[in-house]
């Protein structure tokens, strides 16, 4: 039995469901990524522990996702597993606080805490992210982020077999910065869930609030093309989208990805793009600011090579 047999039997043996060669662009909001090895969307928290234990046994890499909303998967796929958390999406509402596990939609608790009467995430509603990728990366809009409104995260850590693996961490312990936060750099911690603390508030105002969100993405945004949103951070001073039209790069394309004619912050998947594309438009993008405007664009979109 060779270890690719021996590694799908210790998964079928502790019942961890699983698919080989899934096309990553279907778990992808750019749409775009060739096959994983192994793909796994496990039903529940202990299933999720299990295959991450499986695949680390086997010394097979693997790369966590939830809703795929700001990755950008290699044409060539990805060599070992990818994990979704899409089915751990419980959440619920108890008194100012609402419970998450990190594949819910980050606009479904923005929804949760509307049916409550809760003010403070309603910059979430539109974010097409899990609470998973919003924590990890300190998500925000509108004034709001993340850190406002966390009150602690569960972690699983899987870097010593025998130490606490599961265990709490405060919303200061989160280290928050500018889509950023202590979760992105701690290779052995994996998010699981996390509890939000926020205020009662007025139901009408919050609605008006989210609905006002809302229509200001689809003035501005081009969210009737594939895309991983927002393509760069902010740089210090500067809106990365003014830069890049300022540069005349609005509307630049190569293959089928394109700078959003609506936002130039947005680079979008016109059809067809490959991630050859987005990665040559990103990087002509990168070196014409800085030559013109001599700013350097970071990368907000994750590459994960294969």
């Amino acid at each position: 039995m060779d270890l690719k047999e021996q590694l799908e039997k210790s998964l079928q043996k502790n019942n961890v469901s699983f698919a080989c060669g899934e096309a990553l662009s279907a778990h992808s909001t750019f749409r775009v990524g060739g096959p994983a090895d192994w793909f796994a969307a496990p039903s529940c928290r202990e299933e999720f522990i299990r295959a991450i234990e499986v695949f680390r046994s086997f010394g097979v890499r693997f790369f966590v996702i939830g809703k795929g909303s700001n990755v950008l998967f290699d044409d060539a796929g990805y060599r070992g597993a990818v994990i979704s958390t899409e089915k751990l999406n419980g959440s619920f509402a108890d008194g100012d606080r609402l419970h998450a596990e990190c594949g819910a939609s980050f606009t479904s608790l923005a929804l949760l805490a509307e049916k409550n009467s809760l003010t403070g995430l309603e910059f979430a509603y539109g974010i097409p992210g899990s609470v998973g990728g919003a924590v990890c990366m300190n998500a925000g809009a509108y004034g709001g982020e993340v850190k406002d409104v966390l009150e602690f995260s569960e972690i699983f850590d899987y870097s010593d077999p025998n130490g606490q693996r599961v265990f709490a961490v405060e919303a200061a312990e989160h280290d928050f910065g500018y889509r950023d936060s202590v979760l992105r750099h701690k290779d052995k911690w994996v998010h699981l869930s996390s509890c939000f603390k926020l205020e009662k508030g007025d139901p009408k105002e919050i609605r008006e609030k989210m609905d006002d969100f809302m229509s200001r993405r689809r003035e501005k945004q081009p969210l009737e093309f594939p895309s991983a949103g927002s393509t760069f951070k902010r740089p210090d001073g500067y809106f990365a989208g003014a830069l890049i039209e300022g540069c005349g790069l609005k509307g630049v394309s190569v293959g089928g990805a394109q700078v959003s004619e609506k936002h130039a912050g947005f680079v979008i998947n016109r059809g067809g793009a490959t991630c050859a594309d987005v990665l040559a438009l990103i990087e002509r993008i990168k070196s014409t600011v800085l030559r013109e405007r001599g700013v350097e664009l970071e990368c907000e979109v994750i590459y994960v090579a294969p």
